[in-house]
């Protein structure tokens, strides 16, 4: 509930605080005196966008403040969400600067405007004859019917189920376009992915091939040089090995002479045993040199293949080829698998539609019990209200749709005159119309949920004394469970508030200012004589006024 108000600098506004208390809360003054700039006030408070027009001294900010007891209101998971400390004495703050600039704080938080909106619109409800056209809009219409029907929780459990859905959905319909897509190239991918298969790809392979074409290519040359270098190492008494033999027993007979010879006969040992693993090698070498055209073709044409291969991906080795193999592998399987995923995730919106229409099914039965019990009751309400042929017809029918808040396509039909036809309420019902059957609605609802603070702005216009009365009695019953403020003309309605203030105008210092006061007994009496009566109050608009307030 909305506990105080402090407005400073605003419109013809310069300094005014005031504390609200729970119940009803009357809010009267003439005609002009300033109550459309309280609510303007208000509004700021609640998200509306601000105006540096609105400031009474262009020089000076204007600072509007209002403090709410949230403690009834379930408001923490808002408060998180929002990234806001939570409060059970929340202060909303708005500022206006000189410059244009607005800000605005909740709980010293600076917050922007959509937070602000979100936090308003679940703290009080401003309602005037031109609201009522929320009245004929179906999101509200269900909402009403919801609060009898007790659709709170199942309905969280469809918005729940929906997004799922519709998340399932969404991945199919991104698996479909993609399986399209790659239909396209499978056929191309496939043929890519045969090629790199069949050259049956090994890493390191091309630099071995290119060394096999190498010998292959001039094994005659190769061979002659082999054949050079055997009769180098092994030709008979001038061949190295021979000579090496010849220097090893030389120097094995000097090397009992001194150390020096022992080590020269030690290295040419030496040198010996590295020459003979030397011939050993080139004869195996020379032994196991062939010429074979057929391995010379076979490995030109692997190579031919690589080198092909390389060009055509870009590739810089065989190692890259492999890589790009086990991309085409993936797409090329993917595109073929795609059909048991597509079916897995069709079973999935299966299994999701049947919870969905169970669910569904839920909201729409309980809908169909409740809606009676809300026309029966509008309707009983409504007479009271001047409205003694009023008549709704209300039907839900069951689409094979989902929707936000269910499967159900509702009809609120309205008929104010015995016998006439039944209409959508903006066709069929006046604005004084609208308003009275806001107002029963309102009342209806605050017997089921937990609604924030509303603010009647002349709903009561042109509607009769006795009319009136009924009005401030649907008020005042209101007021039991919530805190309700209703700005009027009419006495027979303020005399039922808890609480009654006044917005007058004051001239000071050859300036008009708007304040509020809260009256006494007294000053209420006066006040509901002078709506009575006029400013020359008679002693029978005064005995009126207290058997009002009594």
């Amino acid at each position: 509930m909305l506990t105080s108000l402090s407005i400073k600098n605003y419109a013809l506004i310069d300094t005014l605080h005031v504390d609200f208390n729970d119940g009803l809360s009357i809010i009267t003054g003439e005609t002009g005196a300033g109550k459309s700039i309280l609510l303007g006030g208000l509004s700021l408070i609640l998200g509306k966008r601000a105006d540096l027009n609105s400031l009474k001294d262009e020089t000076q900010k204007c600072i509007i403040e209002a403090v709410f007891d949230i403690s009834d209101y379930n408001l923490k998971s808002l408060f998180k969400a929002e990234d806001i400390d939570y409060e059970l004495q929340t202060i909303i703050r708005r500022e206006i600067l000189p410059s244009g600039k607005s800000r605005a704080f909740i709980n010293d938080s600076p917050v922007n405007l959509s937070s602000l909106q979100l936090l308003g619109e679940r703290l009080i409800d401003i309602h005037s004859q031109h609201q009522t056209l929320e009245l004929t809009s179906n999101e509200f219409q269900f909402q009403v019917i919801d609060a009898l029907a007790n659709n709170d929780s199942v309905l969280k459990t469809y918005n729940d189920e929906l997004k799922g859905y519709k998340i399932l959905q969404k991945e199919l319909k991104e698996l479909l376009a993609f399986q399209a897509e790659a239909i396209k190239e499978h056929d191309y991918n496939t043929f890519l992915l045969n090629e790199l298969v069949e050259a049956n790809l090994v890493d390191g392979e091309l630099e071995n091939l290119e060394e096999e074409y190498e010998t292959l290519n001039n094994i005659e040359g190769i061979k002659e040089k082999l054949d050079e270098a055997y009769h180098v190492l092994n030709e008979e008494g001038v061949g190295a090995l021979a000579t090496l033999t010849t220097l090893k027993n030389t120097f094995q007979k000097l090397s009992g002479f001194s150390s020096k010879y022992e080590d020269l006969f030690n290295r040419v040992t030496s040198s010996l045993i590295e020459m003979d693993d030397v011939f050993s090698e080139v004869n195996t070498l020379k032994d196991n040199l062939e010429v074979d055209p057929m391995r010379l073709e076979t490995v030109d044409s692997k190579l031919k293949t690589l080198h092909n291969l390389l060009q055509k991906h870009t590739a810089e080795d065989v190692s890259e080829l492999i890589k790009i193999k086990n991309i085409l592998e993936e797409k090329v399987s993917v595109t073929e698998n795609l059909d048991d995923t597509i079916q897995k995730k069709q079973l999935e919106i299966n299994s999701k539609t049947v919870e969905l229409n169970t669910i569904s099914k839920t909201i729409h039965n309980k809908r169909i019990e409740a809606i009676p019990k809300l026309k029966k009751q509008l309707e009983s309400i409504l007479v009271g209200l001047g409205m003694p042929n009023a008549q709704f017809k209300i039907e839900t029918i069951y689409s094979d749709s989902f929707f936000a808040n269910g499967k159900d396509v509702l009809s609120f039909l309205f008929s104010a005159n015995k016998g006439g036809n039944f209409n959508e309420l903006k066709k069929a019902a006046s604005g004084g119309e609208l308003s009275r059957i806001m107002l029963a609605i309102k009342s209806i609802l605050s017997k089921y949920i937990k609604l924030p603070t509303i603010m009647f702005d002349e709903i009561d216009t042109g509607v009769s004394g006795e009319i009136s009365n009924k009005m401030g009695d649907i008020m005042l019953q209101m007021s039991k469970t919530m805190q309700v403020f209703s700005i009027t003309h009419l006495p027979q309605i303020a005399a039922k508030g808890h609480s009654h203030f006044k917005v007058y105008k004051d001239d000071v210092n050859n300036m008009t200012q708007t304040n509020l006061v809260k009256l006494n007994h007294d000053e209420r009496i006066v006040e509901i004589a002078q709506m009575l009566g006029g400013i020359e109050m008679s002693s029978s608009a005064i005995a009126h006024a207290k058997e009002l307030l009594n």
